[in-house]
Formats: C-alpha cells, sequence, structure tokens
C-alpha cells in the first residue's frame, strides 16, 4: 500500500473542504437539519455539479468519474467533519453501488447517469433494524432479514406478470425524500423463499413515506409503507446473488463510513483542542494542564490508529480484500471518545442544545445503531476469518 495521496485526491479533498467551509458551516448545518428533506438542496447541487461528487465512484459510461472507492471514502471524510447533511451516503454509497453490479444495461443507462449528475437521489430500504445484516456487516446474510413472511417486513408477488410489493420499513437513509427506493423483499413464500432487490420510484401510486425522528439528525432517515405497489425487479431476478452483492457493497460501504467517522473525530478533537487553548481557569488556559494534555493525547493516538485503519480499507476495497468492517469497528469507537471528550472539556456549554458537540456524540452513536455495533462488527470479522475454530490436532 502506498501511504501518500495523488494529486488529484489531494485537489478533491482541498477543494470539497473549501466548498463545504462556505456552504456548511453550524449555521448552514442547522438550517438545513430543519427542511423536511434535512439536507440543503443547493449544497447537494453544488457538490454535483462543481465536484461530479455523486458519480466520483461510477464508471465513465454512465456519467461518472471512474475514480475509485477509494477517492470517494477520501471525500466523505471532509463530508464527516462538518456532518454535512446529503443524500450522499443512500445514494452514491448504497445504492448505485448495487444498480451497477445487478441492474440490467437498460437499468443502468436509465438510472446511473442521472445519479451522476445529481439529478437523481436513491437509497436501499431494508426492514429495520436489518441493514447491518443485509450487509453482512454484522452477521452472515443468509436468512429471512427481509420479512420471511413476518410483519415488518416487504413482500413480493407477482400479479398478472407485474411484481407487487406490499408492507413496511423503518429507518431508511434518506427514505422521505429519495427520488428512487432500492426496495429488499422477501418473495416465494415459504414453498421457494428467497430475497429480491426492486426499483420503487417516488411517484409510485401506494407509496407512503413520512420523515422520522432519528438520534442522528444529520442522517435523514424515514419510514416506508407500500400498499400494493407495483415495482421492477432490479436485475435479472438471480436472487442467488443478491446476498453476494449487498456483502460485497456492505465491505465497501464500511470502508467509507470510517474514513466519514475519522473525519468527524479529527474535526471534534480540533475543535476541543482550539478549546482548551483559549478556555482560563484558576488564571491558566486549561490546556496547559497535564490531565487535560493526557486526555486529548489518547483520543489522538486513537484516532490516529482509526485513520490509518480506514484508509488501509478503502485503499483495500479495490484489491478484493474485506477488512471494511474492522476498520468501521475501529473508527466508530474513535469517534465515541472524541465527541465525549469533546462534551467534557468544553464543560457546561458542551452539553448545551445550541453547542456542536452533541451532535458528532449523536453521530457515533447512530451509527453504531445501523452499521454496528463495533463489537458485532469485531466479532463477524473474527467468525468470517475462523480465528476461533478449534481444529483437529493430531498427536
Amino acid at each position: 500500500m502506498d501511504p501518500s495521496f495523488t494529486a488529484e485526491q489531494d485537489e478533491i479533498r482541498r477543494t470539497l473542504r473549501e466548498l463545504l467551509r462556505k456552504r456548511s458551516g453550524p449555521h448552514e448545518l442547522r438550517a438545513a437539519l430543519d427542511t423536511p428533506a434535512g439536507h440543503d438542496p443547493a449544497l447537494w447541487a453544488a457538490l454535483a455539479d462543481h465536484l461530479g461528487l455523486p458519480g466520483l465512484a461510477l464508471p465513465e459510461a454512465y456519467g461518472g468519474v471512474g475514480c475509485p472507492v477509494a477517492d470517494l471514502a477520501l471525500a466523505c471524510e471532509e463530508t464527516g467533519r462538518t456532518l454535512a447533511p446529503s443524500p450522499l451516503l443512500a445514494t452514491s454509497v448504497l445504492a448505485a453501488p448495487l444498480i451497477l453490479a445487478l441492474g440490467t444495461d437498460a437499468q443502468r443507462t436509465a438510472l446511473l447517469p442521472r445519479i451522476a449528475a445529481g439529478t437523481l437521489t436513491a437509497t436501499l430500504a431494508v426492514p429495520a433494524p436489518a441493514l447491518a445484516t443485509a450487509l453482512a456487516l454484522t452477521c452472515v446474510n443468509d436468512g429471512d432479514w427481509a420479512g420471511g413472511g413476518r410483519a415488518g417486513g416487504v413482500q413480493a408477488r407477482r400479479v398478472a406478470g407485474t411484481w407487487r410489493l406490499y408492507g413496511e420499513t423503518a429507518q431508511v437513509l434518506d427514505g422521505h425524500s429519495a427520488g428512487l427506493l432500492l426496495v429488499a423483499a422477501h418473495s416465494g413464500g415459504y414453498v421457494r423463499p428467497r430475497t429480491l432487490l426492486f426499483l420503487v420510484p417516488e411517484t409510485s401510486e401506494g407509496l407512503v413515506r413520512v420523515r422520522q425522528t432519528a438520534l442522528d439528525a444529520t442522517r435523514p432517515q424515514g419510514h416506508v409503507q407500500l400498499r400494493d405497489v407495483e415495482a421492477e425487479l432490479l436485475g435479472n431476478g438471480d436472487e442467488q446473488g443478491v446476498p453476494e452483492a449487498l456483502a460485497l457493497l456492505g465491505d465497501r460501504a464500511a470502508a467509507v463510513l470510517a474514513c466519514e467517522a475519522v473525519g468527524a473525530a479529527d474535526r471534534a478533537l480540533e475543535r476541543t483542542v482550539e478549546y482548551v487553548g483559549r478556555r482560563e481557569q484558576f488564571g491558566r488556559v486549561i490546556g496547559s494542564f497535564q490531565a487535560v494534555q493526557h486526555r486529548l493525547a489518547d483520543v489522538y493516538v486513537q484516532l490516529q490508529a482509526a485513520r490509518s485503519a480506514a484508509y488501509y480499507a478503502a485503499w483495500a476495497t479495490d484489491r478484493d480484500e474485506r477488512v471494511g468492517g474492522l476498520a468501521l469497528a475501529q473508527a466508530l469507537e474513535a469517534l465515541r471518545t472524541a465527541a465525549a471528550e469533546a462534551i467534557q472539556l468544553h464543560g457546561g456549554i458542551g452539553f448545551t442544545w445550541e453547542h456542536e458537540a452533541h451532535l458528532y456524540f449523536k453521530r457515533a452513536a447512530g451509527d453504531e445503531l445501523l452499521f454496528g455495533p463495533a463489537h458485532r462488527l469485531r466479532a463477524h470479522a473474527a467468525d468470517r476469518a475462523r480465528l476461533f475454530t478449534l481444529k483437529e490436532v493430531t498427536v
């Protein structure tokens, strides 16, 4: 692995950081969270028009930039620094790769150029709270996580040659505002159970969506109801390819999320260092106290370890090395620690609603609920590597 960045990667990071500094400051962030969509459409348009961010990791044949996943991960590190709410994670990290991997030529041609241009947002809708399971981050995804005939899932059936979906799912990232839903549905009943993915446009009759109150407001979530909705099957109906595609997507998404969490942790630590360098107590800045320095040094060491793991995971995504879950576990713990120390060392203002410290802590806790927790991410990685499998010893 070459730890240095290319000139193009440095330029992406620099340009994106400058744009977010101007367009996604604390006041702009609060205003975006209060909108019905939960993000600023003008900022999303700027990310698409000026940087081509939605199509950064999509092939040029479909209007994308053709960069590796590592470049998208580095871009998400910058969006993580400001906790910028946008459809980037749901659209470019979760939905677009599935369309690219499983979609037919006609589906790719119709959808991916619009996603790359930023004119179409999309998301992956799976029954809550099964997102980590569907992506094979905390366990294998060969079970009935899509519903299996039980309440809370989505069922699919063929009626007169068309697919109809019915059911509901919650905690869908941007599920209330995305222009396209990739819905994981259970089909075949009990005789031939299988999980398939379906395309559901926002204008579909019988589709009901509302925004949910989420722990982390910077990741807007929606509750989706499908009342006998007509849907288009993604791909050719090969159910065997769906779990593998989701597992591969999960590892890549984990690498991107790890870089995003590293960016958030870095900014939380940076703000804390700035604050303790000017806050005075007993006639001295509190940053001069050895106990404070030790606590921040511990955060810095944990952050740098998480950054190293996240960068390696992003680099490894194009080399068929699945280490994203481990990197995400490391990054989530670093973010939680950095955010907790930020709240503590900011003192009284760190606990207020007006300060940004609690937003970083909620990002760490919210991501653990959606994609973790850290100990399960590590446990599944250990099971996959068969670290604790007993082997017969011949004497």
